[in-house]
């Protein structure tokens, strides 16, 4: 399915009305002053048994979905947060609503708590993580056709890591009413098996995974890289320092530099943030170059703080930071965008 030009006119839209399902979630943050590959004897691997003293304690708002959005909301745009919580989220609904994300269709459970991430990092940005699912389940019982009826319609549906039958549910969804989507199962591959992941993958508009999970999508599901690029639009690969990689069939691919960081805070939703940066330029209808580059300096904002939904995108210190970069020319491509959204 190749990309078709999509027509990105089409994305240019300031309505355009882009839903994002996955994970929202309390992240816990703590850091190890030290490196869990010291830790580790390889000849005891199989009887592993460690506690590592930490040094600082960061109770944070996150979860995937929640991070996109916060990320496409920086810059002026309304996503849609698709999701389960519990009814703890009241004070986290207030921050995202006060932040320009649409929260009315997250879903509230009755009997569990929103999620917890549990997250350790050391000093090589290595983790070491847990994650309590709680009322993620609940996502499975979110119907995507209500929610296209309230906002008029969905031009893109992001289906990043969420509980695994409302990621296969939001995907048959999807391809049964024809909405557009994003398949971004990431740390979901781990647990699915190759008939899940290639129901996901088939026919998304693009994919998006890091290079391990890059590798994991065609061991698991036994198709190769060309007959996985077959079956999508575009094919978003993100190689951590060494910035991100676009394919499309039958295209030269392009490749995007990592923005360099002024100083390391956290990676804990780096990922989330090249997203919402791709995102954020699909909805201005630049090309997928910007559209990376955009999420590429997003990324590098969040890796620069604690938290992934703690920094802020400032106009004029954006353009002068993505010109360094990425040059005057492609900073000028985006420029007015960044400031039209920030100041509409």
């Amino acid at each position: 399915m190749p990309f078709d030009d999509w027509e990105l006119t089409e994305l240019m839209s300031e309505q355009m009305r882009i839903a994002v399902t996955g994970s929202i979630a309390t992240d816990h943050l703590m850091s190890f002053a030290g490196r869990f590959a010291d830790q580790l004897m390889p000849d005891q691997l199989h009887n592993v048994s460690l506690s590592f003293l930490v040094d600082r304690l960061e109770i944070r708002r996150g979860g995937i979905a929640a991070n996109i959005c916060f990320g496409i909301a920086a810059f002026g745009l309304r996503p849609i947060l698709v999701g389960a919580v519990g009814a703890d989220f009241d004070d986290y609904r207030s921050w995202l609503d006060r932040h320009g994300v649409d929260t009315v269709s997250v879903h509230v459970s009755d009997l569990h708590h929103t999620a917890r991430f549990v997250c350790t990092t050391d000093t090589d940005q290595n983790q070491i993580a847990s994650f309590y699912a709680g009322a993620m389940s609940d996502a499975r019982f979110i119907e995507l056709r209500p929610i296209a009826a309230r906002v008029g319609g969905l031009d893109l549906v992001v289906i990043s890591p969420n509980d695994p039958e409302a990621m296969l549910r939001h995907t048959d969804e999807c391809r049964g009413r024809g909405y557009r989507f994003v398949a971004d199962p990431s740390q979901q591959l781990t647990r699915m098996d190759g008939p899940e992941i290639r129901r996901l993958i088939e026919g998304a508009a693009f994919l998006f995974t890091n290079e391990y999970e890059k590798s994991m999508t065609e061991t698991k599901t036994g198709w190769s890289d060309a007959e996985v690029l077959a079956r999508v639009g575009v094919r978003v690969t993100t190689l951590g320092p060494r910035g991100a990689i676009i394919e499309q069939a039958g295209q030269p691919p392009i490749t995007v530099a990592a923005v360099p960081e002024r100083g390391l805070a956290d990676p804990t939703g780096v990922g989330d943030g090249f997203r919402a940066g791709f995102f954020a330029g699909l909805a201005w209808g630049v090309g997928l170059e910007r559209c990376a580059q955009i999420g590429s300096l997003l990324a590098t904002y969040v890796l620069e703080t604690v938290g992934p939904q703690e920094y802020e995108v400032k106009p004029g210190a954006f353009y002068d930071r993505f010109a360094e970069t990425f040059g005057d020319d492609a900073a000028a491509e985006i420029g007015h965008l960044v400031d039209a959204g920030l100041n509409s």
